[in-house]
């Protein structure tokens, strides 16, 4: 009895000295943040993002650069306002908040600096989830961004690191966005999210990046002469381009083992997560917690 009673005080100890500075959990809902390289590249994972915001979670997505090198014709200072304004317009076609940071295009390092800058916005964020690319890419800021990202993990949770941003008291999950790369090592898939429901609304998103959608990545392709002249035609040209990207082929067995034979052997569009294992671990037991609209009973 008396062992209980010390156990018992010392945990009200505990309690007692947690710091009231620390971020901790206060409610039911989820705070996501998608980390991208570009304005347009968190719209990878925008039909994962609707979920989450259609059942009233908090999303936020961020471009870690402006994107103002991204073009064939305008200068970076006008570049950057209009990406600026696009990743907004596509932010309010789901109802999230979507921003981007001062850094140039083409020019990010992975310094301290830029850690704090990673390190701030998860903080603010109190994020539950990040999630961002891995830090292999044929693109520097994407590779940049993924270990500014890694190195930021451990450190939201250390007080004395950017000791006037509020610490994380939990850990947040760090979660890779799909790529197909596969060296040092392929992506490799421990969720999967069905998007056939919101694959239109997530096209919807990308039509609002008209510089990069129809002006510089088109340039830059060699098919910009193939770009059609009216807004309708554009959207329609654009989806049928980039819905090969979230093709659910290569997931079909992780999508069977989540949604079940009949709809998972069904499903045509997906987005795929990968657990870093830098944060908080993504497990079978709490992955319905953090996707709440994933199948309720998961093998």
């Amino acid at each position: 009895m008396k062992r209980i009673s010390f156990v018992l005080l010392m945990l009200g100890l505990v309690m007692v000295n947690i710091p009231l500075h620390a971020q901790g959990q206060t409610d039911q809902k989820l705070h996501i943040i998608i980390i991208g390289a570009h304005p347009d590249d968190p719209d990878e994972m925008g039909g994962s993002a609707y979920k989450w915001a259609q059942m009233g979670h908090d999303v936020l997505m961020v471009s870690v650069t402006n994107g103002d090198a991204g073009h064939q014709s305008i200068k970076a200072p006008e570049l950057a306002k209009i990406r600026r304004e696009e990743a907004r317009k596509a932010g309010e076609v789901i109802g999230i908040r979507y921003i981007t940071l001062d850094n140039h295009d083409g020019q990010l390092m992975p310094t301290y600096e830029n850690r704090l800058q990673m390190i701030r916005i998860i903080r603010e964020q109190k994020a539950d989830i990040v999630i961002y690319p891995r830090p292999y890419d044929y693109h520097p800021d994407h590779r940049y961004t993924g270990t500014l990202v890694n190195d930021a993990a451990y450190m939201v949770t250390v007080p004395t690191i950017l000791p006037e941003v509020p610490f994380l008291a939990k850990n947040p999950v760090f979660l890779y966005m799909a790529d197909g790369f596969t060296h040092p090592e392929p992506f490799k898939p421990d969720v999967c999210i069905d998007i056939d429901d919101v694959i239109e609304k997530k096209m919807d998103m990308y039509h609002q990046h008209t510089s990069q959608m129809y002006e510089w990545l088109p340039f830059n392709m060699g098919i910009l002469d193939q770009v059609p002249a009216s807004d309708s035609e554009r959207r329609a040209w654009m989806g049928k381009l980039r819905k090969s990207g979230w093709n659910a082929d290569p997931y079909r067995a992780k999508l069977v083992e989540l949604y079940g034979a009949e709809r998972g052997g069904k499903i045509q569009y997906c987005e795929a997560f990968q657990d870093s294992e830098y944060g908080t671990r993504l497990t079978k037991e709490n992955m319905h917690y953090y996707f709440p609209f994933l199948p309720s009973a998961i093998k």
